[in-house]
């Protein structure tokens, strides 16, 4: 590994303004040894481990520089810890079944939750919590909703077998966990980030679709 390829690296990790992945940065190196590459992340890595405001973490399988946790009171006075961007009970909530029990439907989520999730999800979508993965193959073929990496990012998951336990999570992000979600699996099924969704909402306000992603029956004549 040559004397200039750490701080390279270094400084494209810190200037990504998302986790960049190992792939991005041997694009971004082209010409540099795959495993002179490997070796300058192994190196950092091994800086950040001192002791320091910063550190070096693996999310939505890319990497990322960011402050240390346990100075994020410091850090937030910087920004004035803008409210608006703090989501909802109704919006944990929701996100929290997505996460657990992806890939999942609108009226699945209701019946979880108890309540309809139509405008709740329209928020995920716009905050990029959440996609559409599908419909699902039954009666009114629903969207299928599941997280994104900005929901990994967000959250400082690697993947979606790093998420905690549902009380955990509950507790941590202050909601009580809708109670249906007791009987989720321990990992919920991955799903690939880089597929495409099979059907995208459509964008024409007048489209039949009905708020909770459902089509009208059809009438065969």
């Amino acid at each position: 590994m040559s004397d200039e390829l750490k701080p390279i690296v270094e400084a494209l990790i810190f200037a990504s303004p998302e986790p960049l992945t190992p792939k991005v940065l041997l694009k971004l190196l082209d010409g540099e040894p795959k495993e002179d590459v490997e070796a300058a992340i192994a190196a950092l890595k091994a800086d950040y481990e001192r002791p320091g405001g910063l550190q070096m973490v693996e999310v939505a399988g890319g990497y990322q520089i960011v402050t240390r946790p346990e100075l994020n009171e410091w850090v937030r006075r910087l920004f004035h810890e803008r409210t608006t961007s703090k989501l909802s009970v109704a919006a944990l909530e929701t996100l929290a079944v997505i996460a657990y029990k992806q890939p999942v439907t609108a009226p699945e989520i209701a019946e979880i939750r108890g309540v309809n999730t139509a405008g709740v999800l329209g928020t995920l979508i716009e905050r990029r919590l959440i996609k559409i993965v599908g419909r699902k193959p039954v009666v009114g073929r629903p969207f299928m909703y599941a997280t994104t990496r900005e929901f990994l990012d967000r959250f400082g998951l690697n993947d979606i077998g790093d998420l905690p336990k549902i009380e955990d999570m509950a507790e941590v992000l202050g909601f009580e966990p809708p109670s249906g979600l007791a009987a989720a699996p321990e990992t919920p099924t991955p799903l690939p980030f880089d597929t495409e969704p099979h059907d995208e909402p459509p964008a024409d306000p007048a489209d039949d679709t009905r708020p909770d992603g459902t089509e009208p029956d059809e009438t065969v004549h």
